[in-house]
C-alpha cells in the first residue's frame, strides 16, 4: 500500500527480457529482498539490491507481459528517470490518498498552461476510466497523488505545484507525455455498490 507521496526519483540503469534494474537513493540494508517498490505508480517486487554507496544502490525488479502491456513501462529505456515510492509501514505520516499500485490504464497529457505558481495540466483517460474521475476527487498519475480540478467527458485536469514539480518526474512532463493512471479506490467500490444495489433493486421489481 502506498499514499502517492514521491519519495525519490530513480533511474532506469537497464533493461534485459523484462528484468529492469533501478538506480535509487535509498540505502542498500532498508531494502528487503520481496519489498514492493512503486515504480512510477506501478507496484513491483523487489528480486534483488546491490550497493552503491551509503545512500544509493540499484534493484531489480521482473516485469510480466501483462503489466508491460498496461502500463507505461513498455516505453521504458535506459537513463529515463521515474517515479519511487516505499511502501507504507506502521506509524508513517498519511499524506496522499489510498494507492495500491495496481495500474489501471495509461493518461496522456494533451495541454499544459502556467497559471501563476502552478501548471496546469490536461489529461486523456481512457473512456472505461473516465466514470471514476470526479472534480476535487483524487487521482494518481506517475505513482503522484494529485486532486482532480475539473472534468469534461475523458479529459480531467490536474495542477501541479513548484514542490510536486521539482521533487517529481512531472518536471520533465509535457504534451505528449503517457502516465500510469490509477483511479480512486474508494470511486472503485463506490461504483461498484451502486451496481450491486442497483442490480438488487431491479430483482425486487421482477419478483425475484
Amino acid at each position: 500500500m502506498f499514499t502517492g507521496i514521491i519519495t525519490d526519483i530513480g533511474s532506469i540503469v537497464s533493461i534485459n527480457e523484462g528484468r529492469f534494474e533501478i538506480a535509487c537513493h535509498y540505502e542498500a540494508a532498508s531494502i528487503d529482498l520481496g519489498a514492493s517498490i512503486a515504480c512510477d505508480g506501478c507496484c513491483l517486487t523487489v528480486t534483488s539490491v546491490t550497493p552503491v554507496s551509503d545512500e544509493e544502490c540499484t534493484f531489480t525488479v521482473d516485469v510480466s507481459p501483462e503489466t508491460l502491456n498496461v502500463t507505461t513501462l513498455s516505453q521504458w529505456q535506459a537513463g529515463q528517470k521515474i517515479n519511487l515510492e516505499r511502501a507504507l509501514k506502521m506509524g508513517d505520516e498519511f499524506g496522499g490518498h489510498i494507492v495500491s499500485g495496481h495500474v489501471d490504464g495509461i493518461a496522456s497529457i494533451s495541454g499544459q498552461q502556467d497559471e501563476g505558481n502552478s501548471i496546469r495540466f490536461t489529461l486523456d483517460c481512457p473512456d472505461e476510466l473516465k466514470i471514476y474521475i470526479a472534480q476535487k476527487g483524487s487521482v494518481t498519475l506517475g505513482g503522484v497523488s494529485l486532486t482532480v480540478n475539473e472534468v469534461q467527458d475523458s479529459c480531467f485536469n490536474v495542477n501541479i505545484i513548484p514542490h510536486t514539480l521539482s521533487h517529481t518526474c512531472w518536471q520533465y512532463a509535457h504534451v505528449g507525455t503517457s502516465l500510469n493512471i490509477e483511479v480512486d479506490l474508494f470511486a472503485r467500490y463506490a461504483l461498484r455498490a451502486s451496481q450491486v444495489m442497483g442490480a438488487g433493486s431491479q430483482d425486487v421489481v421482477n419478483g425475484v
